[in-house]
């Protein structure tokens, strides 16, 4: 089972990337540089939940 961090960093990312996208067709450049931002901490979150589970499984 992976790290709770892992499946809402994968959230934001996803949402980060409709952000981007509504940005770019409205021309919202906000908009589009929230959705960048969320992706990033998506990533960074999805990195720690990796971590945690590495340490997790050697653990075991």
């Amino acid at each position: 089972m992976p790290d709770q961090d892992r499946i809402e960093g994968a959230g934001k990312n996803i949402g980060g990337k409709m952000k981007e996208a509504a940005g770019k067709v409205t021309g919202d450049e906000k908009l589009k540089a929230e959705g960048r931002a969320d992706q990033v901490e998506g990533k960074v979150q999805n990195a720690v939940g990796g971590v945690k589970d590495s340490l997790r499984d050697n653990r075991n």
